[in-house]
């Protein structure tokens, strides 16, 4: 199998109401907004968004702007930013991560700007993505794994047609100690 650098992949696509694009220099100051913004949402979820309990700030949005984008390039992972088509309007980001190419196979992240929730939006996204995964990058498999009590994330999956597989009991631990389950949704080709 050929080193996944060198797959041709676009850096953006749309869907019909989204731009979905590679983070880029100076998209910092959008994506600190858009934490901040949906910060105690965020952080409902600790065990499964640990980057949400650092303090944001533009130089750190910044900087995983920078970072996401080399990462995107080496394809390493794919970090996603979704825009409303024809607008600067981030509502929320997504991408494709923990590949292993043998199988191929990925999990897919995402999470919504909060004054931008309850519009299908992030479903459209995950739609998008993972047809993007499946057609651009030829995997066999993509998984979700959202904390087993975050319902808006799971409903998510439920409606972009992943299948539950199951539920991993005291899987992951957050900052406080609690014990945290997370359920596994994947879809296969």
């Amino acid at each position: 199998m050929p080193s996944p650098v060198l797959r041709e992949v676009p850096l953006q696509f749309e869907t019909e109401r989204l731009l979905i694009r590679c983070p880029q220099p100076g998209d910092g100051r959008m994506v600190y907004a858009s934490v901040v913004e949906s910060l105690s949402a965020l952080r409902e979820f600790p065990a499964s968004l640990p980057w949400a309990m650092a303090e944001p700030s533009v130089e750190t949005s910044e900087q995983f702007c920078r970072e996401a984008q080399a990462n995107y390039l080496l394809r390493a992972s794919l970090p996603m930013l979704l825009f409303i088509k024809g607008t600067n309007t981030l509502v929320g980001s997504s991408g494709l991560h923990d590949f292993d190419w043998s199988v191929p196979k990925c999990e897919i992240g995402y999470w919504g700007r909060s004054s931008f929730g309850r519009q299908g939006l992030i479903t459209e996204a995950v739609k998008a993505i993972t047809a993007f995964a499946f057609t651009q990058l030829g995997v066999r498999r993509v998984e979700a794994l959202p904390d087993a009590e975050n319902v808006p994330s799971c409903l998510v999956c439920e409606r972009a047609g992943y299948a539950l597989e199951g539920t991993l009991r005291n899987d992951r631990i957050a900052p406080g100690g609690t014990l945290r389950n997370t359920r596994v949704y994947a879809l296969v080709q």
